[in-house]
């Protein structure tokens, strides 16, 4: 009988924590989207339309920023699209704790510098779009190893040095644009596979 009772109160005990773990856990994952793109908002020069001067702001939720697109079961940054918006400016670390990304776009912008090594943590992209801008220094690897990336776009800026030869997993990638940039080297087979 006591360890009767014993184990529905440490049943209660585990469910009431769980139950608390998770009611932090989304609090704290919108929090980290906001806070995220706040520090990508604070690496942008120049917001000639004052399109997120004027828009991004924590008086309003995060899923109702332009450019922004949340799912609507999770209330997590699906999406992330600063297409054409005459910006200018670098990539914060912090968009890479966008853990919930699919879709991201900084497409035909005045983005420069290198992509940070924290974008390596966004396992869920599917489309990628660094084109028509101006970063620079070496195409990083580790997007070959994006298991759902069906997009790849990073023509039309200033990436130097080899395509990037790794065995990757992507058994999704349809289209890769790198045209229009300083690469040197050839298509690794690895890729040519995928896209036949």
């Amino acid at each position: 009988m006591e360890n009767s009772a014993f184990f529905r109160f440490f049943a209660l005990l585990l469910l009431h924590c769980f139950m608390a773990s998770l009611a932090v856990a989304v609090r704290t994952n919108i929090t980290t989207d906001q806070s995220a793109l706040l520090a990508l908002k604070a690496h942008i020069t120049d917001d000639p339309h004052k399109i997120l001067a004027t828009n991004w702001s924590t008086s309003t939720s995060v899923c109702n920023w332009i450019g922004i697109t949340c799912g609507a079961k999770h209330l997590r940054v699906t999406a992330l699209n600063l297409s054409a918006m005459g910006l200018t400016g670098t990539i914060a670390p912090h968009v890479g704790n966008l853990s919930s990304l699919s879709h991201l776009s900084f497409e035909n912008n005045s983005f420069h510098g290198s992509l940070p090594n924290e974008l390596a943590s966004l396992r869920r992209l599917q489309v990628v779009s660094f084109g028509w801008n101006s970063f620079s220094g070496v195409l990083p690897s580790w997007f070959w190893f994006f298991p759902k990336l069906r997009e790849f776009y990073a023509n039309s800026n200033r990436f130097n040095g080899t395509i990037p030869v790794t065995p990757c997993t992507i058994s999704s990638l349809q289209i890769i644009h790198l045209r229009q940039n300083m690469l040197s080297g050839f298509m690794p087979f690895i890729i040519y596979h995928f896209l036949s």
